[in-house]
C-alpha cells in the first residue's frame, strides 16, 4: 500500500473519530454565522430552483445545514451545523453528523435544505433529542429532474430534501447514518 493511501486512511480515521467524540459546543460555530450562511444558502438555492421557493412557501420549517464537510476511505464521516427556519425567522440550530462504512473514497462539501411540510414532522424534529435520518419522518431527496415536476399541489410527502454547492469529489457506495441534533451556538 502506498505512503499516500496510509495516509489518506489515517486521515480519514482521525476525522471520523474527532466528529464523533469532539463536544458539539467546541465543533459550532457561532450563531450569527450561521444565520448568515443559512439564509444565504437558500437565497442561492431559491435562485437556482424554483420549485425550492414554491415549496417553502408551504414548509412549515426549514432546516438548512451550509457547509457539510463529509471525507472518506472505506469508513467515513461528515459533519455540519445549520439554522432552523419557521416564518423566516431563526428558531434553533442544529447539527448534522454521520459516519458511514463501504465502498467510498474521496473528500467533498456540500449543503442541503430538508422542508418540513407537516407540523407533525416539524414538532418531531424539534422534540426529539436527536432525529436520524431514516428513522421518523418519511424523506423525499429532490434532484434536478424530480424537481422539474414539483408543485406545491403533488408535494405530498413529509420532508423533502435539496442538496448544493457540492464541491470536492466522493465516490462509492456505503451504508450511512446521519443524526440532527439541536444546539446552542455561542452568541
Amino acid at each position: 500500500m502506498s505512503q499516500l493511501i496510509r495516509n489518506f486512511i489515517m486521515f480519514t480515521v482521525v476525522f471520523s473519530l474527532f466528529v464523533l467524540i469532539t463536544p458539539q459546543s467546541v465543533l459550532a460555530s457561532d450563531a450569527a454565522q450561521i444565520d448568515r450562511e443559512a439564509r444565504a444558502s437558500l437565497e442561492t438555492l431559491y435562485a437556482n430552483s424554483p420549485e425550492a421557493k414554491k415549496l417553502a412557501a408551504d414548509a412549515r420549517g426549514i432546516l438548512v445545514f451550509t457547509d457539510v464537510i463529509k471525507a472518506g476511505l472505506i469508513i467515513g464521516a461528515q459533519y455540519g451545523d445549520g439554522a432552523l427556519l419557521q416564518n423566516g425567522e431563526i428558531s434553533g440550530y442544529y447539527n448534522t453528523v454521520a459516519a458511514s462504512y463501504g465502498l467510498q473514497a474521496g473528500a467533498q462539501t456540500f449543503g442541503y435544505a430538508l422542508f418540513f411540510m407537516t407540523d407533525k414532522d416539524l414538532n418531531y424534529l424539534t422534540s426529539s433529542s436527536g432525529w436520524e435520518i431514516g428513522v421518523g419522518p418519511n424523506i423525499v431527496v429532490v434532484d434536478a429532474g424530480a424537481a422539474t415536476a414539483l408543485t406545491t399541489t403533488t408535494a405530498r410527502d413529509n420532508v423533502y430534501a435539496f442538496f448544493f454547492d457540492q464541491k470536492g469529489l466522493m465516490a462509492g457506495l456505503g451504508l450511512q447514518g446521519s443524526k440532527i441534533t439541536k444546539i446552542n451556538p455561542d452568541k
